[in-house]
């Protein structure tokens, strides 16, 4: 399946959602930008889950420009969160957001996550972005937290990205898909590596769901400016497409 042979974005009959979300690790947009937001307008997100979004001086000011210049807003997230950060198109209505500093370990980075409650046609679906430590003891604890605040978003349905610092197989990845879908393995499509953009051989970057949320194909959008993906950051992004039921 080509990129354009992918589903597009709608709302069906019976009121559940075909959505497009897109996780991308964007490295504080030290690269070139231009060439990210064109990587991001091309796969049409209805919702992008960032990771290392700008954190110190004017970092709103640097969201916002490239929520616009990928014809998106800016949800929630940031510095707020330690970094990921949420995205959407005007598709999606919001209910709720929330970001959350998850416990420093003395030492090393601070990690947090960004959450929403959106509605997008007749569904209402949770939204958590992650990037999760390069520890692995750290990392696997984060999971624990993660998935508690899945729970406690309080919705039928919900998706999980981001970077998870490790490939499928380690700990955290095992912990994460006991109680979601790891989408690459429920639909795969395009690409599955995701590091480094310049000469993938790994994937650590994931788009996750709750039970009930239908893949129909996930993975690393196939077809684009390859020059564009090189140069917009470290990571190659992951595309999902889901169809969500209405609440």
């Amino acid at each position: 399946m080509a990129m354009s042979e992918l589903p597009d974005s709608r709302t069906e009959a019976d009121g559940s959602a075909v959505v497009r979300v897109l996780s991308y690790n964007v490295r504080s947009l030290r690269d070139d930008e231009d060439a990210l937001a064109r990587v991001i307008r091309a796969c049409a997100p209805d919702l992008v889950l960032v990771q290392e979004a700008p954190r110190f001086f004017r970092w709103r000011k640097h969201a916002a420009r490239l929520a616009a210049k990928s014809d998106l807003v800016v949800l929630s997230g940031g510095a707020t969160a330690a970094g990921p950060l949420l995205l959407c198109s005007l598709r999606a209505t919001v209910e709720h957001t929330e970001d959350v500093l998850l416990p420093l370990t003395p030492g090393r980075h601070r990690r947090g996550l960004a959450t929403a409650v959106v509605r997008i046609g007749g569904a209402r679906l949770g939204l958590v972005s992650c990037h999760l430590s390069l520890y692995a003891d750290e990392r696997h604890a984060q999971a624990g937290l993660l998935l508690d605040r899945v729970a406690a978003l309080g919705t039928p349905y919900a998706v999980v990205a981001g970077d998870l610092n490790e490939p499928p197989g380690g700990r955290t990845w095992d912990r994460l898909t006991k109680e979601l879908r790891d989408g690459r393995e429920a639909a795969p499509w395009g690409g599955e590596h995701t590091w480094p953009a310049t000469a993938p051989d790994r994937r650590i970057d994931a788009v996750l769901a709750t039970p009930g949320v239908e893949f129909l194909a996930c993975g690393v959008p196939t077809g684009l400016d390859r020059r564009d993906l090189t140069a917009a950051t470290d990571h190659l992004p992951v595309l999902a497409v889901v169809r969500v039921p209405a609440a």
